[in-house]
């Protein structure tokens, strides 16, 4: 049984009072986010628990907890309990590369092959087609691999090798011919971002990591984000929950139970690997800590007010605190559509990392930006509202509709109760 309500508040009371009297002025109900996520909770079969953050451009304006994190032991959530974000990471990926693009050492206009000369004579061999491979019409561009229209081969495909050296995996899939012509088709795939972060590396004369450590989670003070968390952090990890087999209610999720301690050193090569780690993302982690490897598409892990720090300098233009990250047209050009007409999904364009909302049914404005991770986190930075969203919650599997009525629930009240104008 989920325990009822447990909430760990950090907000300014001054700005809740000012919403509470601005709503009755205007005879707007205020929706509580805590309450009305802890309804969620409280249903069995939607959410386990969750970290609810919405933030300005200064300050957090609402940090809360509910549910649990760990359905097998119960234990409350807390507002700095760790997450994996997954692709939640791509944006963070694409803000490292616009870096670049500020410092004048790359443009997204770019061909790939420009900087990773494994990617020339790339040929297109769309499934079932009846013209043979082909070249391209153009090479692929940098745009295209951080806006998933590359048509480069998909990160699924069972024959890629997985050495975690992304140097060599990246060299892997361009040998691969492209699956249609670039710049045709919105397809997500891992491959492009982390293509990105591989010319990153190639343009930085650094490691992927050692740059976005140096460049981004060092200065911001984002101490709890990183690909492979020590055993103090993986006790803070929430766990995640998937349905039952009859589909009425949540498990918790446990991977490779059967795991010894001797296979995972092997794997490792001995470096450390919390239990924790392997049962939230099976056996194949154990190689990620030996290999000291981190996918730029999808590894990270977060907390709340870790990703805050990182969405209010977004928020802010590029700056946090007196420092500069980021160029203001830096932020407006990998923050806008850069999918033209293609089809991303209704509601929804492409950036460079980040989705972009053309609609408003979620709550955010037309215009904000942002990003979801496979096991359902969610981080939206919304300029028309001055608002940082970020919603953290794990969980395996969740239908279309309950994902919907997820971040719907979440961001119109964060909007109705901390929007501008409101």
């Amino acid at each position: 049984m989920i325990p009822p309500l447990f909430r760990l508040r950090s907000l300014l009371l001054p700005a809740c009072l000012l919403a509470t009297a601005l709503a009755a002025e205007e005879k707007l109900p205020v929706v509580a986010i805590a309450p009305a996520l802890q309804k969620l909770v409280e249903r069995h079969n939607l959410i386990a628990g969750a970290v609810a953050l919405v933030a300005d451009k200064d300050k957090v304006l609402d940090l809360e907890a509910v549910g649990v994190s760990s359905l097998k032991t119960g234990t409350p959530m807390k507002t700095d309990d760790l997450f994996w974000i997954a692709s939640m990471t791509k944006s963070i990926t694409g803000t490292l590369f616009m870096m670049l693009v500020d410092e004048g050492k790359v443009s997204i206009d770019e061909p790939v092959e420009k900087y990773l000369p494994e990617f020339k004579g790339q040929q297109v061999a769309e499934e079932g087609a009846k013209t043979p491979p082909h070249p391209p019409k153009h090479p692929i561009t940098i745009k295209e691999v951080l806006s998933h229209t590359s048509g480069l081969v998909l990160a699924s495909e069972r024959t890629l090798k997985h050495s975690y050296i992304l140097k060599d995996d990246i060299a892997d899939c361009a040998s691969r011919p492209l699956r249609r012509e670039p710049g045709t088709k919105f397809e997500y795939n891992n491959v492009g971002i982390n293509t990105a972060a591989r010319i990153i590396e190639v343009v930085s004369g650094q490691s992927y990591y050692d740059f976005l450590q140096k460049r981004l989670l060092d200065p911001l003070g984002m101490k709890d984000t990183g690909f492979w968390p020590d055993a103090a952090q993986a006790k803070r990890l929430a766990h995640s929950a998937r349905f039952t087999a009859d589909k009425t209610g949540l498990e918790e999720v446990e991977l490779d139970k059967t795991a010894t301690p001797a296979l995972i050193a092997k794997l490792s090569q001995g470096v450390p690997v919390p239990p924790e780690m392997i049962g939230e993302m099976g056996i194949g982690k154990a190689a990620e800590y030996g290999h000291r490897y981190g996918e730029p598409a999808g590894g990270l892990f977060s907390t709340a007010p870790d990703l805050a720090k990182f969405c209010q300098m977004l928020l802010n233009g590029g700056t946090w605190q007196g420092k500069r990250y980021l160029s203001e047209q830096a932020v407006r050009q990998m923050s806008a559509i850069q999918t033209g007409d293609i089809i991303v999904n209704p509601q929804e364009g492409y950036g460079l990392g980040w989705f972009v909302k053309k609609g408003t049914a979620e709550g955010p404005a037309v215009g904000s930006f942002g990003h979801r991770g496979a096991r359902r986190p969610i981080m939206w930075i919304d300029p028309a509202n001055q608002l940082v969203m970020i919603l953290l919650v794990e969980r395996f599997d969740m239908t279309g509709e309950q994902q919907q009525e997820l971040y719907s629930t979440f961001m119109k009240a964060a909007v109705q109760r901390y929007g501008k104008g409101r």
